[in-house]
């Protein structure tokens, strides 16, 4: 959606699809409480059978009245189906264009960038980037976004004159793959790569983050493929 304000500052909004968020706050609560009612409907069956471990557990659930225990089981499942629904919508991406500067995300976690800033502006996977004049990240944020509002947000940055690169980065060839104790990067580096490495392994995408940006303030970029660690210099690092 474009909306015009003053001339020449023309601003493009490309928000979260209002069908997506309806299913992530329907969907999500109604297949945890589901999921919930089936529990409850194995342990009475599962009680019944000897061999199951956990017979107490499963008896004294089954000893319940069924509306209390069902009730039980719906709304511990349908609050976690919330849980799920809230952390869903955060990973929604909302992005605001116009030819002087664009905004990433929404709420305290929005990313401001200025046009004058940006030397390349592309997709990484789920992740929107914006690199500087030195080829450091400016910002990276991640988006769950279908194909259609991919081209949305390809196409506002052309609009308004942002250099998109559909390819993505534009200097992936510079990319080497980290290895344990490579002579090019310090200690330190090699120490927040392997604690980036356990934070993959976890799949602890927060602590990950937050150690990227640890690599970037070493002019180091860093990028991944699945678990892999891939890394090039910033122009300003070298």
């Amino acid at each position: 959606m474009t909306s015009a304000g003053k001339p020449g500052r023309e601003v493009t909004v490309i928000a979260p699809s209002p069908v997506l968020r309806v299913v992530y706050w329907t969907g999500f609560p109604l297949a945890g409480a589901g999921v919930g009612w089936l529990l409850t409907w194995l342990a009475s069956w599962a009680a019944t059978l000897e061999w199951v471990p956990f017979q107490g557990p499963l008896r004294l659930l089954d000893s319940l009245a069924d509306p209390l225990a069902l009730a039980g089981a719906l709304l511990l499942g349908g609050g976690a189906g919330l849980v799920v629904a809230y952390l869903g919508d955060r990973e929604l991406l909302a992005v605001t264009v116009s030819g002087q500067e664009a905004v990433l995300g929404a709420g305290a976690s929005a990313r401001r960038v200025s046009r004058g800033e940006a030397s390349a502006v592309f997709f990484d996977g789920k992740d929107l980037v914006v690199l500087d004049r030195s080829t450091a990240e400016l910002a990276r944020v991640k988006g769950d976004l279908g194909r259609r509002e991919r081209a949305k947000v390809a196409d506002a940055f052309r609009a308004h004159g942002w250099p998109w690169h559909a390819e993505g980065d534009p200097h992936r060839p510079a990319y080497r793959r980290w290895v344990e104790d490579m002579p090019e990067l310090s200690a330190s580096a090699h120490a927040l790569f392997r604690a980036r490495q356990r934070a993959l392994e976890r799949r602890d995408a927060d602590d990950a983050a937050q150690l990227r940006a640890e690599l970037g303030r070493l002019d180091l970029v860093v990028t991944d493929e699945g678990q892999r660690q891939f890394w090039r210099r910033a122009d300003g690092g070298r």
